[in-house]
């Protein structure tokens, strides 16, 4: 039946470093089509591959295993291995030669793991590069142009080694003056500025990511009335589904976020997701909440259900399986890694923390 699937709409968080008995049990009866790591699941390489084989176990569909590893503060497996470069350290070298290798060993080290998704890559413009908007570092370009060669070069290379990747965060993020891990931005751009640039790039990566996941921005120009575009169907189904021509895999960001958690309860934050065109619906951190989740789910209509059932197995159909695990594996990746760093930064600056003199965010905290 339908709804012993809905779980497979829940991509949920993972509380520990190891499942506990209460965790594992819950994960068993709701079955969670996705899973996301953060840095308080990692402790060690053997540790974070029994962790995921054991998410694999309990599973009854192949999981989507996902992580957030762009590069720099947003690499939640620097804790316990190198930090890579980030997209701004990568562009300002001028290189894509690195840039691709970047997206090489990214692959190969989340294969090693069991991961098949990597939340990236950022297709934001940067228009300020110390905006205070969760961005800083991450972009890969300052224009248009710049953001497509550059992500792009990377992207290609991590699919290439048979992890999926993810656009974000549509429709374009970087000129929010505040960030939605506290309250939802108001992004004041006109249809025609936003054309111009911020959907210009999302527009040519349509066809060259397995999925994109929606921001929590308010876009005036799209909803007249407060409301996050990943919760607005004029943004994900009429823009970016039928004008756009995007087919594969959308999903929020983390409805755990403040710009989410300010203005609507978990039942309107499930229905409105899910109605709006999405076909996943992220919590991070509210685990013991996904029984209600899928029992909010259950009551949908079942064609929106339906499609967004049938949209998560195509995905699935495209998954490469884990890489073999070795702890020598990971550690030759690792020092590749180092290796990518202080090509990109010099050995000096290489051995500096990247998040030195960067103001703290939630992205780097989780």
């Amino acid at each position: 039946m339908e709804s012993d699937s809905l779980g497979q709409l829940i991509m949920i968080g993972v509380p520990g470093k190891e499942l506990d008995t209460e965790t594992a049990q819950l994960f068993r009866r709701v079955q969670p089509g996705a899973f996301i790591l953060f840095g308080r699941n990692l402790e060690n390489a053997a540790q974070l591959r029994k962790l995921i084989d054991d998410l694999r176990d309990l599973s009854e569909i192949e999981p989507i295993i996902t992580v957030d590893q762009e590069g720099g503060r947003v690499s939640r497996l620097r804790r316990i291995g190198n930090e890579p470069p980030n997209a701004q350290q990568l562009r300002e070298k001028g290189d894509l030669d690195l840039i691709r290798r970047h997206g090489d060993i990214t692959g190969r080290l989340l294969r090693v793991f069991g991961f098949n998704l990597d939340l990236c890559p950022v297709l934001d413009v940067s228009f300020d590069d110390d905006a205070e908007n969760s961005l800083r570092g991450r972009c890969y370009g300052r224009t248009v142009e710049e953001v497509i060669q550059n992500a792009g070069a990377f992207n290609e290379a991590m699919r290439g080694q048979g992890i999926a990747s993810c656009g974000k965060h549509f429709p374009g993020y970087s000129a929010a003056t505040s960030d939605a891990h506290y309250q939802l931005p108001r992004i004041e751009r006109t249809r025609e500025e936003l054309d111009q640039n911020e959907l210009a790039v999302f527009r040519q990566f349509v066809n060259e990511v397995d999925s994109m996941m929606i921001c929590h921005g308010w876009y005036p120009c799209f909803e007249p009335e407060k409301t996050p575009a990943s919760l607005s169907r004029q943004v994900i189904t009429d823009l970016l589904r039928s004008e756009f021509g995007f087919d594969g895999f959308v999903m929020t960001d983390d409805l755990d976020m403040g710009a989410i958690l300010n203005g609507y309860s978990l039942d309107q934050t499930i229905r409105l997701a899910i109605a709006a065109g999405n076909d996943l619906v992220m919590i991070c951190h509210r685990i013991p909440e996904i029984e209600n989740v899928h029992r909010i789910l259950g009551k949908l209509p079942s064609k929106q259900t339906q499609h967004a059932l049938q949209s998560v197995a195509r995905l699935k159909k495209k998954l490469s399986p884990p890489a073999e695990f070795s702890e020598t594996a990971f550690r030759k990746i690792d020092n590749e890694i180092w290796d990518l760093r202080v090509a990109v930064l010099g050995e000096e600056r290489a051995r500096q923390s990247s998040v030195q003199n960067v103001k703290p965010s939630p992205v780097e905290m989780f």
